[in-house]
């Protein structure tokens, strides 16, 4: 019985044993970009040079994009840059091709991928918002950035209302003083001009004694 027992477990064994290991080695076959999910959208995670060897953990069975592993990273290449070895020849991976390789189909999820394998990157902080999806990503990124320009246009035109403004101040200011300096320059003109005037007006004042003289008076001979 008891030889039964660990015959019965090692058949298990055997069975669960191709599911864990299931993996196929592949090779680029171009300098390409080990990204952080499925798509060319999300962020570049490594480059991973051509003819490299990489190891395909799984590959999604909508899109052709596989999980690979790339000299202890982890990260998304589309199948169109990965080739394997398949009956002594080398064919590029494809979903015709994942049973024949031994490649499990799998899922995508950016909250579980991104915990497991990109807690250090920079780009982490934002994956409540990649977990919708790059195109809603890139979106919202497109709205804040447009938002964002509007705001600097606004400011812009606000400073430039300002500065209007302030130039009109300006010019108001200059008129102002150059009309109270044209004032000032007249009003002495015309005080000038009537010293002028008063001065010519003594010198052309006649002689008292041409009022005080009479016919036949001597001091009219002086």
């Amino acid at each position: 019985m008891k030889n039964l027992f660990v015959k019965i477990a090692a058949v298990g064994l055997l069975m669960l044993a191709p599911a864990v290991a299931q993996a196929a080695e592949g090779y680029s076959t171009a300098n390409v970009n080990m990204r952080a999910g499925p798509s060319t959208r999300y962020p570049a995670v490594a480059v991973i040079p051509a003819g490299s060897s990489v190891e395909i953990r799984g590959c999604l069975s909508d899109v052709n994009w596989c999980d690979v592993e790339f000299y202890g990273g982890r990260g998304w290449v589309s199948g169109q840059y990965v080739q394997a070895s398949y009956q002594q020849r080398r064919v590029y991976v494809g979903p015709q091709y994942y049973r024949p390789l031994g490649i499990p189909m799998i899922r995508f999820s950016v909250d579980n991928y991104w915990d497991r394998y990109y807690r250090n990157r920079d780009f982490y902080r934002d994956r409540d918002r990649w977990s919708r999806g790059p195109d809603y990503y890139y979106r919202d990124r497109d709205n804040r950035d447009r938002d964002r320009d509007r705001d600097n246009r606004d400011r812009d035109r606000n400073w430039r209302e300002r500065d209007r403004d302030q130039d009109g101040r300006d010019r108001d200011r200059d008129w102002r003083d150059d009309n109270q300096r044209d004032d000032r320059q007249r009003g002495d003109r015309q005080r000038g001009e009537r010293q002028r005037d008063d001065r010519r007006g003594d010198d052309r004042r006649p002689d008292r004694r041409d009022f005080d003289c009479r016919p036949g008076d001597p001091s009219c001979d002086e």
